[in-house]
């Protein structure tokens, strides 16, 4: 007996420990996208030939791991319409061996990319007082009508109003997509919604918990907040709780819109990203608008091929759908700008001139600033006692989430009919925090910023009398408390102001340049609107959205680059129907040199914290939509350029053979990168001196266009010729830049420049970027 049960211990610790060897060698799995290069063939391929592609995909990987069937059981997409190549649940030895065979250009392992999360549009001088201004881009590029954006994001919310199809023609014949839900709440098609699909298979590897549901709803609002902005219809009173009334409209309202549901709950995975881009581009997408990225920069140009949107956007550019990007919510700091690649708009986070001030007033009569979506009135002529969160820690909380206001970490015997000062930041939501102190008894909120975020303040639509102060008021405030021992204050009721001067300016949490992944381009390329956006929501209830906030609306206010990239997806859209030959780089380069840089007082534009911006933060400049219609002049880059461009980053013949389908071969001595033909021009290392050149595009009428030049600081520099004559439209002309070192002046950086081209009508602006080292 006692044998019997020494086998039994024995044969159960081998199970044991075979689970658990099992185990580890799941682990070691995870997702890799095999990237090959391009198909032949282009968006008119078979279905055979995108079945030919997927069986040698099988193979290929059936070589090194040794079976077809076990290929094809770690296969989860086959890329067969644009993009060649495969997304596979492998060990790292086999992605390594994988990486080393001759047709496979990169392997890249999954990453996780971030989402970058009415009055905007007559801010920038498309209408005024609700009428549309008769020079407006609307009129010119029709509202976008039969362009097709694609938005690759969270999904979206049909049931709103912005996405109507109410007086729309039939779908545009050369559509290729539809509508892919089958659950029974999934997004039914119409003549405005033209397309939904969902990619989850990369997620549900990685991070199965974050898929909901199989299907293109949006659960969180970012997704729809961001398509309604590009190209959702016009819908009056529009608001979020009262605030911002108004008629909510989309850059290009009456564009067709697809919906790529490629993130969830906040994260999008590598491989269903790049499945995203390829199935908007055969399905035939005009514009792909994506508002994520990665957490930091690439490490360098050499891994671009590492990187889906990167990767993604490539292949769209090459067959002619332009792609706009954010450039993340990292700032104020320098090098930190995301989506750098050439062939993708990038853009960063501006104001508008409106604003949702309040007022706290302190027991000492100090008065200071806030901003709020929250108009409870806290009785007016009364003081309440202020408390600092820390202050009120319950005994299972640390200090540390009880300052942020954590859930459940505040002790009602503390907070009860006071005022709680939280700290912005950690990983408690703005509003979360608010519902904390409302939890506990509070009946108020300041939400004080830290050092870091400065005096970059958000309006939120808090649950109970709340307030977000600047880092300055901050310290203002802790100076006050800790100077009397019954602290009191008020928080007023918020309202709306508009026509804030001095306005646009950069938002503190837009990133930066210059790109340390590419300095030989300028990003971002333009600024747009991104604080206080007012857009479509969704109205999808969680379980703990129930517990948390039972308030709904159709409409939200956000802020993020998210919100300023489908700004400029629209005003592309516009662009697209009212300049149907232009290619992505002449709708990018007639945004980006019509862009201005001065705000509603006509001084410089400055950053939120009042000092003077420059283009490492908002690139060209603030978007003018209505000027870029008719910039004059263009420059043009055709895929063959980008191609000559990767030529001189480092990339070999062969790799970009296999992108352009055996068509390209690079030059035998690849120019400078400095030379990409691209509206604004860097040249990150000036040793004594250097000649740049550039190629200029009539799309107007023939004219006379004159140059005239600010050097940056420090810097000789001559243009030359200084005259170009422009006798017929789609003529091009050449020419080129010198610029040479002052030594005296030396050790300062990065200086800034312009050029400006002009036939006394238009005026054609490029920012000049200087880093002179010797």
């Amino acid at each position: 007996m006692a044998m019997a049960c020494r086998a039994l211990l024995i044969l159960a610790a081998v199970l044991l420990l075979c689970a658990a060897e099992c185990h580890l060698v799941h682990a070691w799995k995870r997702s890799y996208v095999v990237y090959l290069g391009a198909h032949p063939y282009g968006r008119e391929a078979t279905a055979e030939d995108h079945a030919r592609a997927t069986e040698s995909h099988h193979e290929l990987l059936a070589s090194v791991v040794g079976s077809k069937q076990a290929a094809k059981d770690a296969i989860f997409y086959s890329y067969n319409k644009n993009i060649n190549g495969f997304a596979a649940y492998l060990e790292e030895e086999v992605a390594t061996q994988m990486a080393k065979h001759p047709d496979v250009l990169t392997v890249m392992p999954s990453k996780m990319m971030k989402l970058h999360t009415t009055r905007s549009w007559g801010f920038m001088d498309m209408e005024r007082d609700g009428q549309v201004l008769p020079d407006s881009i609307w009129n010119h590029g029709k509202f976008g009508q039969n362009v097709i954006i694609a938005n690759l994001d969270s999904g979206i919310w049909p049931e709103s109003n912005s996405f109507s199809d109410e007086g729309m023609a039939p779908v545009p014949k050369r559509w290729k997509g539809g509508c892919t839900d089958t659950a029974k709440y999934g997004v039914p098609c119409n003549k405005k919604l033209i397309g939904a699909k969902y990619f989850n298979k990369d997620m549900l590897l990685s991070h199965p918990a974050a898929v909901e549901h199989n299907w293109t709803r949006d659960t969180e609002g970012h997704g729809t907040h961001t398509l309604s902005t590009a190209a959702g219809r016009f819908v009056p009173r529009a608001n979020l709780f009262g605030y911002a009334n108004g008629t909510a409209k989309g850059g290009a309202p009456r564009a067709r819109v697809a919906v790529y549901k490629v993130c969830w709950n906040g994260e999008c995975a590598t491989a269903d990203v790049i499945a995203g881009f390829e199935a908007a581009v055969h399905d035939g997408a005009d514009v792909i608008s994506v508002s994520f990225g990665v957490d930091a920069p690439l490490a360098d140009a050499s891994s671009f091929f590492h990187e889906a949107v990167t990767l993604g956007s490539l292949h769209a550019t090459i067959h002619g759908v332009a792609v706009v990007c954010s450039g993340g919510n990292s700032g104020p700091f320098e090098d930190t700008v995301v989506n750098s690649a050439p062939w993708v708009t990038t853009v960063a986070a501006s104001t508008v001139d409106r604003d949702f001030p309040d007022q706290v007033t302190l027991g000492n009569n100090a008065k200071m600033r806030g901003i709020s979506l929250e108009a409870s009135d806290l009785h007016s002529n009364k003081l309440f006692p202020v408390i600092n969160a820390s202050s009120a820690a319950l005994p299972n909380c640390t200090v540390h989430h009880a300052t942020n206001c954590a859930t459940g970490c505040l002790d009602p015997a503390k907070v009860k009919g006071k005022i709680v000062v939280c700290v912005r930041g950690g990983d408690i939501p703005r509003v979360m925090k608010g519902m904390t102190v409302l939890n506990a008894g509070g009946v108020g909120m300041i939400l004080a910023n830290g050092e870091m975020d400065g005096n970059d303040i958000e309006a939120d639509p808090h649950v109970l009398p709340a307030t977000m102060i600047t880092y300055d008021e901050a310290v203002s405030l802790y100076n006050y408390m800790s100077s009397t021992s019954e602290p009191a204050a008020n928080i007023s009721p918020s309202k709306t102001e508009l026509g804030v001067k001095n306005s646009p300016s950069i938002a503190a949490f837009s990133a930066r340049g210059p790109s340390g992944t590419l300095p030989y381009v300028l990003k971002p390329d333009v600024a747009a609107p991104g604080v206080d956006i007012l857009a479509a929501f969704t109205e999808y209830v969680s379980p703990t959205e129930v517990a948390a906030d039972k308030r709904r609306s159709e409409y939200a206010i956000m802020s993020g680059t998210s919100m300023a990239c489908p700004h400029v997806s629209g005003v592309t859209a516009l662009l697209k129907a009212a300049r149907p030959d232009w290619s992505p780089a002449m709708m990018r380069s007639a945004i980006m040199t019509t862009a201005r840089t001065q705000d509603n007082t006509g001084k410089p534009m400055r950053e939120m914290d009042g000092k003077e911006a420059t283009p490492f933060a908002y690139g060209s400049g603030n978007v003018h939509p209505n000027r870029a219609v008719d910039p004059g002049l263009v420059y043009d880059i055709t895929p063959n350029g980008y191609f000559t461009f990767l030529c001189s980053l480092g990339f070999s013949t062969k790799d970009l053979s296999r992108l352009s389908s055996g068509k390209f071969t690079c030059p035998a001595k690849p120019p400078p990168m400095e030379d990409l033909n691209y509206p604004s021009i860097v040249v990150p290392a000036l040793r004594r001196r250097m000649t740049i050149r550039r190629r200029l595009k009539n799309v107007g009428r023939p004219g006379t266009y004159r140059a005239s030049w600010r050097a940056p600081f420090g810097v000789n520099m001559t243009v030359d010729p200084t005259v170009l004559i422009f006798e017929k439209a789609g003529e091009e002309k050449e020419f080129k830049v010198k610029v040479a070192s002052e030594k005296e002046k030396l050790g300062r950086g990065y200086v800034f420049g312009k050029i400006v081209w002009s036939d006394g009508t238009h005026y054609v602006r490029s920012p000049v970027v200087v880093n002179a080292l010797d």
